[in-house]
């Protein structure tokens, strides 16, 4: 990292340099104007209850202060205009509430006539002031000039964002109490106009100050909302995007899924009938070329398993269930399937630490050591692979070493992604090591991830690799009572065994039967539920001795019917297999519950013969 520093330096701004921001569009501007006018306009009719309340009260006290001084008839007058003024203004904010302005018109519209009826009520007490006034009188000039001061004052919070029309209220209200006070009293009735004009001096310029801060407020207020409002837009975009990308992502998984499927259908029955045709010929050159396609099959079985592996470890479909289990029996599985592998590269391969116990899921856990391995043994050309377990105090490391062609220093971060291969160096890479889709590693970490298993790697390009999976230690499980009943084990032939197959894809069926007969059966094909379900009504019909069965059958129907139609006729005992081509639909659950083995396309005629062999042993 320093070293990418110090060639390519990161270019720093100068002191003086200032960030020059792109002006906002008229849309903007226009959509900004907008939402200040409206928030305004809401804010004056929000408030004018108040308002009311406020006026009345002030007219209640001025009727209290002048009744007994001047004529009943003029208050009534006085008293009559300002309550007609109050309902007319209720009668706009009714209108109000029920109207939708839209436009930046229709707003300063709104607006334009809640300042008609301010300016209105501001008029009236300024009426007050000139037909209520008493010069002889301190407790009425002071009263006087008390409540309208208050008014003046208290219509700042509201009109100082309007300056003009505030400037206007001012105007009307107390202006009149000046100039009759300054003009018609004594000299101290000049020294209260006087302070009066100071105050309202005073007002206007804190009504200037607090408009500024309104307009600021006012503005924030509008930019929180904008952006409020921007992420929800762009929150509901993220969501609709995760959606369709979930959409999308079960869409690539029903793909792969039935194009496995449909895939492996062939390669089944390719490697049923190259089996065959080993049992009818013991030419050597025969027998070599059986294995040839049947090592294809195998190849092209293993792509299809780690283009499903990784879209069912995206989707969710693999869980991890951890228990104690010994470490021995996987390395001997692991043994079994690459030792001859590695025996053809001229490969030592070796395995240590049999007796410990891991605590995790051992079939994920075989799964990222045989992935390991496969990359191990793919890589190294000479020496040897070693596949070994080491405690570290309370945790297991589980390692793969390899004396092979190792990783760049540059690579290291990348061969754990999706489809990515080391680069082709041709004195380091042979075109075997270019074999597959180079999902093994991304397969392995995803895994790992899932056991919640670290996962580490060291390389030396030249010298080899070591992978370690860390998992927490095992303890050996309690000894079972007695030792487990030996299976019989099956004859070399398959003679006296009746086996009923039913199967859509013709190929496939026709593979099976030759297959089957070659190891002796008598054998029963269908390609339907409705024929076999009719051949097992029939009077003659003899009880099976296993059923066969495809998963996926005509309109819809499943082998588990097959199952269940046969074993009505025949009793539950009758032992079923279901070989199907699809890894996606979860059988553990209907295998389980209906007593069947579950064999995945395209099935290595060995394993069939000792899942046969199982079948028919314990029953």
């Amino acid at each position: 990292m320093q070293a990418v520093q110090s060639s390519m330096p990161l270019p720093l701004p100068a002191a003086d340099e200032q960030r020059v921001e792109a002006p906002p569009s008229p849309e903007a501007v226009a959509a900004q104007a907008l939402a200040i006018e409206s928030e305004n306009t809401r804010t004056l009719y929000a408030k004018l209850p108040a308002s009311f309340v406020g006026i009345n009260l002030a007219a209640v006290i001025t009727v209290w202060m002048f009744w007994s001084v001047k004529p009943l008839w003029l208050i009534a007058a006085w008293v009559a205009l300002v309550e007609l003024n109050c309902v007319l203004r209720w009668l706009l904010l009714q209108r109000f509430r029920r109207a939708q302005p839209a436009t930046l018109a229709e707003w300063r519209r709104w607006r334009h006539w809640w300042n008609v009826g301010t300016i209105a009520s501001g008029s009236l007490w300024g009426v007050a002031s000139l037909i209520f006034y008493v010069s002889d009188s301190v407790f009425h000039e002071v009263g006087m000039a008390s409540q309208i001061y208050g008014l003046a004052v208290g219509a700042i919070p509201l009109l100082s964002i309007q300056f003009p029309v505030f400037l206007a209220y001012c105007a009307v209200t107390l202006l009149p109490l000046i100039l009759r006070i300054g003009f018609e009293g004594g000299p101290e009735d000049l020294s209260l106009a006087i302070v009066l004009f100071v105050n309202f001096s005073f007002a206007t310029l804190f009504g200037r100050n607090f408009r500024q801060v309104l307009e600021r407020t006012t503005a924030l207020k509008v930019e929180n909302e904008q952006l409020a409002q921007r992420f929800r837009d762009e929150a509901a975009a993220a969501q609709k995007a995760r959606n369709e990308a979930e959409v999308a992502n079960r869409a690539k998984t029903q793909f792969f899924a039935a194009a496995s499927h449909d895939l492996r259908q062939p390669l089944h029955a390719l490697g049923l009938f190259a089996e065959a045709l080993r049992q009818r010929s013991h030419d050597e050159e025969v027998a070599h070329l059986v294995n040839s396609i049947n090592s294809s099959v195998d190849a092209l079985e293993g792509l299809f398993s780690e283009l499903l592996d990784i879209t069912k470890i995206d989707t969710g479909g693999v869980e991890a269930t951890p228990q104690h289990f010994n470490l021995g029996d996987v390395f001997r599985r692991l043994r079994l399937h690459f030792e001859p592998v590695a025996f053809e590269k001229g490969l030592a391969l070796r395995f240590r630490g049999n007796a410990h116990h891991a605590f995790a899921d051992p079939i994920l856990t075989e799964r990222v050591l045989r992935n390991l391995l496969s990359n191990a043994i793919r890589y190294t050309n000479d020496g040897g692979v070693l596949v070994c377990a080491r405690r570290r105090g309370e945790k297991l490391l589980l390692q793969v070493w390899d004396s092979g062609v190792g990783i760049r220093a540059h690579e290291q971060e990348r061969v754990f992604e999706e489809f990515y291969q080391v680069s082709d160096d041709a004195s380091a890479l042979q075109p075997h090591h270019r074999k597959g889709l180079g999902l093994g590693l991304a397969i392995v970490k995803r895994l790992a991830q899932l056991m919640g298993a670290p996962l580490s790697m060291r390389s030396q390009p030249g010298h080899g690799t070591v992978f370690t999976l860390e998992v927490p230690l095992g303890r050996a499980p309690r000894a079972a009572n007695g030792s487990p009943a030996p299976r019989p084990a099956l004859g070399l032939t398959l003679d006296r065994r009746l086996i009923v197959i039913v199967e859509d894809e013709a190929a496939v069926r026709s593979g099976l039967e030759v297959l089957l007969k070659s190891w002796g059966a008598s054998v029963l094909s269908f390609e339907s539920v409705q024929a076999a379900e009719a051949w097992s009504q029939a009077e003659d019909a003899m009880r099976p001795d296993l059923l066969i069965a495809d998963y996926r059958l005509e309109s819809g129907r499943t082998g588990v019917e097959v199952i269940t139609r046969l074993r009505e006729r025949f009793g539950a005992p009758l032992p079923a297999m279901v070989v199907t081509g699809s890894l996606m639909s979860g059988h553990e659950k209907e295998a389980h519950d209906h007593d069947f083995h579950v064999l995945l396309k395209p099935v290595v005629p060995n394993k069939l013969r000792a899942m046969i062999a199982f079948k028919l042993g314990v029953r």
